[in-house]
C-alpha cells in the first residue's frame, strides 16, 4: 500500500536546492541586459556638419540667382541680343546687343544656378540687363518665370535627410544613456 503525502500549508513548501539556484541565475540573467553600441559624438557631429555643408551649399546656389532675377526685374532693360557663341555643354552663352542703349557689345549669358537656356549660334532672343552693368544679362523669359532651381532642391533635401539621420542618433544616444544607467556626463 502506498504512503500517503501529508498536506503541508503553501509558506512551509521549499523547493530543492537546485531548482532554487537555478532559478536565481535565471532571474539575474534576465535582470543583465547588454547595452547596444552608444552612437559617438564624432558621428553626430559629423551628420551636423553635413547638414550645414549642404545648407551653405544650397544657399549658394539660390541666393546670387534669386538675387540677379530681382534686379533685373527692378532696374533691368529688355533688348533684342544675337547669339554669337555657344559651348557644345554649355558652360557659356555669348550674345550681341542689337538694339537698347548698349547696342554692338558683346557679353557672356549669366547662369541661372549653373544653367544656360539651350539656344544656339546665329538665333535671335529677347534678354533683360542691367544698365549699370551690363555683364548681368538673362534671358528675357528666365528673368519674368525662371527655370526650376534643380541643383538647390536636391541640396536642400539631403540637409533635411542629413538632419533627420543626426536627430534619430542624438535621440537613440540619449535613449541608450538613460535607459542602461549611463550617466549624460560620461563620454
Amino acid at each position: 500500500m502506498a504512503e500517503k503525502k501529508s498536506k503541508r500549508p503553501a509558506d512551509q513548501f521549499r523547493l530543492p536546492p537546485h531548482s532554487d539556484e537555478s532559478r536565481q541565475a535565471a532571474i539575474r540573467m534576465a535582470e543583465w541586459k547588454r547595452r547596444p553600441k552608444l552612437p559617438q559624438r564624432r558621428v553626430l557631429l559629423g551628420g551636423f556638419s553635413l547638414f550645414l555643408l549642404c545648407v551653405g551649399m544650397a544657399l549658394a546656389l539660390w541666393l546670387p540667382s534669386q538675387s540677379l532675377v530681382h534686379d533685373l526685374r527692378s532696374r533691368g532693360v529688355t533688348a533684342v541680343a544675337t547669339v554669337v557663341g555657344v559651348d557644345s555643354e554649355p558652360t557659356y552663352v555669348r550674345v550681341r546687343l542689337v538694339s537698347g542703349t548698349e547696342a554692338g557689345t558683346e557679353v557672356k549669358l549669366s547662369d541661372y544656378a549653373g544653367m544656360y537656356p539651350d539656344t544656339h549660334t546665329g538665333k535671335s532672343m529677347l534678354v533683360t540687363y542691367d544698365p549699370k552693368e551690363p555683364s548681368r544679362i538673362l534671358a528675357q523669359n528666365w528673368v519674368a518665370n525662371p527655370p526650376p532651381n534643380l541643383p538647390t532642391y536636391g541640396t536642400s533635401a539631403l540637409a533635411f535627410v542629413f538632419l533627420g539621420l543626426t536627430v534619430t542618433v542624438l535621440l537613440r544616444r540619449r535613449w541608450v544613456l538613460r535607459t542602461f544607467g549611463v550617466r549624460l556626463t560620461s563620454r
